[in-house]
């Protein structure tokens, strides 16, 4: 594994997010395969990846839980812990709320520290709530206190937010973003720019979404075929060393759901080799393919559907629309009707109250787009 310095630490340059782990057959988002991700943390150590990124909200609250007791298994100083306030539940936005949650991750995880803690996805409104409650300043006490070694953010935001809040705090040692090369050059994203404020404040940064929720994985037909030319490796090897490649660069956050992932990350970033020309280009040629296509950019966070009152599995039934407009099959009808509105709502059930858009990292028209899906899978 290549590691890059960070102040005291060495940072492998792969590291293992823990928002898409193995699920028991047939569960739901919280019933996570421990067995399967003791597996792939031990594969993970074995080949240097000892970074472990979670967060509270991860698979309703089971990320930390089931990382710290597959991690107790091997010596603290070994691993590196990262976690993140789950500020963006309006019922935590409460000043005695901050410590209280700290305290009760600390105790999931089973740890006395935690080696990054992060604000999580931070953008204008909850960097304005987390203020109110001042969750920096009793965040940077505990980091004083030794049970947090290192403190960041993870922001999901305009360019020109980020800079406002590495300015009012420079207190902030790392920036996690989404970046990857579809979402470079995106208006709605701003990834490049967003990475260019971290250079201008001088913060390193950790990369999250390099493969977009598995869409630079799962490509489209015209997509792949220009990678299959290369015959160079994976989809998701492209997509990694893509962000790996930009100087400025710590780490990059892998959602890996499987040991095989696991092995295919962790086997290119070995020996890690930036982009070349070749590769470059055909990178431009996929984003122009996507750009063509239309397709929703959801990268099934999931976060929308914490807070939707109807239960709506809005990630899904995007998944069904981006399907049906690239494959126009029947099938994307059969699990919009038969598998995820089946037993509970569809898209025609917003009541537009507009909760999830306050908390999407994409800023996505979530009401007109559930707008779009019933008039695709509901129409008579």
């Amino acid at each position: 594994m290549i590691y890059k310095d960070f102040q005291n630490l060495r940072l492998p340059m792969l590291g293992f997010g823990s928002m898409r782990l193995p699920l028991l057959p047939g569960g739901g988002d919280g019933d996570v395969d421990e067995a399967a991700v003791a597996e792939m943390v031990a594969l993970a150590m074995e080949r240097g990846a000892n970074y472990f990124d979670t967060a509270y909200g991860y698979h309703n609250g089971n990320s930390e839980r089931v990382m710290g007791r597959v991690l107790s298994r091997y010596p603290r100083e070994s691993w590196l812990l990262a976690s993140k306030f789950p500020g963006y539940d309006v019922s935590n936005i409460r000043p005695d709320r901050v410590e209280a949650i700290f305290e009760e991750q600390l105790e999931k995880c089973g740890v006395d520290y935690f080696d990054f803690y992060l604000m999580h996805a931070q953008n204008k409104d909850l960097f304005a709530r987390y203020k109110q409650i001042h969750a920096y300043e009793t965040v940077m006490a505990l980091r004083d206190e030794g049970k947090i070694r290192h403190f960041g953010i993870s922001f999901h935001d305009k360019a020109e937010v980020l800079d406002q809040i590495l300015t009012e705090y420079p207190q902030i040692e790392v920036v996690q973003i989404q970046f990857n090369y579809v979402d470079y050059e995106d208006p709605s994203v701003e990834s490049r720019k967003c990475y260019e404020v971290c250079c201008k404040h001088g913060k390193p940064v950790i990369v999250m979404e390099p493969v977009k929720g598995g869409s630079l994985v799962n490509l489209p037909e015209d997509a792949q075929k220009v990678l299959d030319v290369l015959h160079g490796g994976s989809n998701a090897s492209y997509a990694i060393r893509f962000a790996a490649s930009f100087p400025g660069i710590r780490m990059v956050l892998s959602g890996m759901g499987s040991t095989e992932m696991m092995a295919d990350n962790c086997g290119f970033m070995k020996d890690f080799r930036p982009l070349n020309e070749e590769e470059r280009l055909a990178i431009a040629r996929v984003c122009a393919i996507f750009r063509g296509q239309g397709l929703i950019p959801c990268t099934g966070c999931r976060y929308c559907t914490e807070v939707c009152p109807q239960g709506i599995p809005i990630p899904d039934l995007f998944a069904c629309m981006n399907a049906k407009k690239q494959f126009r099959d029947w099938n994307s009808d059969n699990y919009y009707h038969d598998v995820h509105t089946k037993n509970g709502a569809k898209a025609s059930d917003c009541l537009k109250c507009g909760q999830c858009e306050d908390i999407c990292p994409q800023h996505l028209s979530i009401r007109e787009l559930l707008e779009d899906v019933a008039q695709e899978f509901e129409k008579q």
